[in-house]
């Protein structure tokens, strides 16, 4: 999620954006304020569901697919296919983030989600003025940025597990309902629901069958 007035530099990198919403940060992004010009609130409003968007949105699954097939590669006789993150820099958020690997953990069959280290993705926290956001810069090195202010105002494991939705390969859907919870802050902050519906669920599992022995097929 984002604010409103802020820009979308390097949108050919990865990242996802809309007003008052969960959203994906570019690749070159740091944790410093963004600018908040007009110019830049047109570019970042046209960016929002754009062509780039969704290209940015799928470099972060693909990155974060392409770091498990490697480990899995390396080592065959290991069985599940595990999504391993590290949470150590965003200790506020522990609990938020324990939740949400619960949550996605408990949803799907086909990935899971587990803290360790030689982590595929990191969780970070602070201020920023763009909100939460995940990110990756397209070679296994990804993150989800935790905002302070926003998680205040929204459902913090809501916002959680919508950002690690991203990590496992969904989109964003801003238009949808608070019982899809990629659908983001789009329904607003009355809403409380932190569980993928039926059709993310699949989604999921889907993406991860198929995803990974795609993977590893360009890996033998």
């Amino acid at each position: 999620m984002r604010h409103p007035k802020t820009a979308v530099s390097a949108i050919f990198g990865f990242g996802l954006a809309f007003a008052t919403a969960f959203s994906v940060a570019p690749a070159s992004a740091t944790t410093t304020a963004a600018p908040t010009s007009a110019d830049a609130t047109s570019s970042y409003a046209a960016y929002n569901g754009s062509k780039a968007e969704a290209a940015a949105n799928k470099a972060f699954f693909d990155a974060v697919l392409k770091s498990v097939a490697e480990k899995r590669a390396a080592n065959p006789g290991v069985q599940a296919v595990t999504v391993v993150y590290n949470a150590s820099a965003a200790p506020t958020f522990a609990g938020q983030i324990a939740s949400s690997t619960s949550i996605w953990n408990s949803a799907v069959s086909n990935v899971k989600l587990q803290s360790g280290s030689n982590a595929d993705f990191t969780y970070r926290e602070g201020n920023d003025s763009r909100g939460s956001y995940a990110s990756t810069d397209g070679h296994g090195s990804g993150y989800i940025f935790l905002d302070y202010a926003q998680n205040q105002r929204y459902n913090s494991t809501r916002v959680t597990a919508h950002e690690t939705g991203h990590v496992l390969g969904l989109p964003d859907h801003y238009t949808g309902p608070c019982s899809e919870l990629m659908s983001g802050g789009g329904p607003g902050t009355s809403c409380q629901n932190a569980q993928p519906n039926s059709a993310e669920r699949a989604r999921v599992n889907t993406l991860w069958a198929n995803g990974l022995a795609a993977a590893l097929a360009k890996l033998s």
